[in-house]
């Protein structure tokens, strides 16, 4: 060894250099941006089946994604930082253990701790999670129906339910308020859940505007609820919209002055 140490300092002109290895195998790093509030309050419940079913939708998702994801997961106190930290590591999103007075920023997605409530509030300094150790819910602490009727009350119309694989009915009657509020709700496809009961729960309660398969689900959220263009496309739908209503005004009152019979002076 002491040999080939002496080959390797002759070589490099007396000198051995530092290793490069460990520069080329570090992680890619999230571009930075500035924090910014959220165009859209995304909160997402699932249980049995979550982990991989998360990690396949949060992985889709790019850095500058302008919606806040909040996230109950079924899952036990102790794992759930952990959990978080490789969702962070395999993801362009910004993914954290949530804390109290964490803030609602674009591009982060907050899981909730095990053996915690997660709700969101609007507070002066900003939108915010703030946790609580209040009794279960549905059996469930984390509960997705805590967090589901934070978001309705707090957002309302701009706020979006998700509700995804797992076992039982928490989130169902939350996603209900969340509609009711005037929000979107969505729902994973059945077919494509390990354990659908917490879906299915509420498709059929009606409380469900669409459902989508799991390979689509970044898609949509991508696409409705998380970007730039999906605002400005919203926006030049709305203006077409309108622009088609005057349209249609417009021809009905020239279709209605065609109609009129032109008046006669009698003598």
């Amino acid at each position: 060894m002491i040999e080939k140490i002496k080959v390797a300092k002759r070589a490099t002109g007396g000198r051995i250099t530092a290793p490069v290895i460990a520069d080329r195998i570090q992680p890619v790093k999230k571009n930075a941006r500035v924090a910014a509030p959220p165009h859209r309050i995304i909160a997402i419940g699932i249980s049995t089946g979550g982990p991989n079913a998360l990690q396949f939708v949060l992985s889709q998702i790019p850095a500058e994604f302008s919606g806040s994801l909040l996230i109950v997961q079924h899952m036990p106190e102790g794992f759930t930082e952990m959990f978080a930290r490789r969702l962070d590591e395999c993801c362009a999103l910004e993914v954290q253990e949530a804390k109290s007075g964490d803030l609602l920023l674009a591009g982060r997605a907050l899981i909730c701790p095990g053996n915690r409530h997660m709700m969101a509030r609007r507070m002066p300094r900003g939108d915010m999670v703030v946790l609580s150790d209040s009794a279960p819910v549905n059996g469930h602490r984390p509960s997705v129906d805590v967090l589901f009727h934070s978001v309705s009350q707090e957002f309302g119309a701009t706020a979006v339910g998700v509700l995804m694989t797992g076992m039982g009915e928490d989130g169902a009657e939350g996603l209900g308020a969340i509609k009711a509020a005037g929000g979107v709700t969505l729902a994973q496809s059945e077919d494509t859940c390990v354990v659908p009961g917490m879906p299915r729960a509420a498709i059929v309660k009606g409380y469900v505007n669409r459902i989508v398969p799991l390979d689509a689900m970044g898609h949509v959220l991508i696409t409705h609820f998380g970007g730039d263009r999906a605002t400005q496309n919203s926006s030049r739908q709305e203006k077409s919209d309108r622009s088609d209503k005057n349209r249609d005004d417009r021809s009905d009152k020239n279709e209605k002055i065609e109609r009129t019979p032109a008046s006669t002076n009698r003598s």
